[in-house]
């Protein structure tokens, strides 16, 4: 759970954009998101391997450009 207190001569605007970064950084909504379905383990280990596929292909292409 984020959580953030008012601190003195603090703006309401500064303590909303205090506490949009510390739930971005915990990765509370990203948790939510993923878990707002049900999805099978074959199909999260189907996706998993999907993504891992395109970090290596992108990391080739940076290589390759690199040269």
């Amino acid at each position: 759970m984020s959580k953030v207190e008012l601190q003195p001569d603090e703006t309401a605007e500064n303590l909303l954009r205090r506490f949009r970064k510390k739930v971005s950084e915990s990765g509370i909504l990203r948790d939510v998101r993923r878990r707002r379905w049900y999805m099978s383990p074959s199909e999260v280990r189907r996706l998993e391997k999907k993504k891992a596929m395109r970090r290596v292909r992108r990391r080739q292409r940076q290589e390759q450009w690199r040269e």
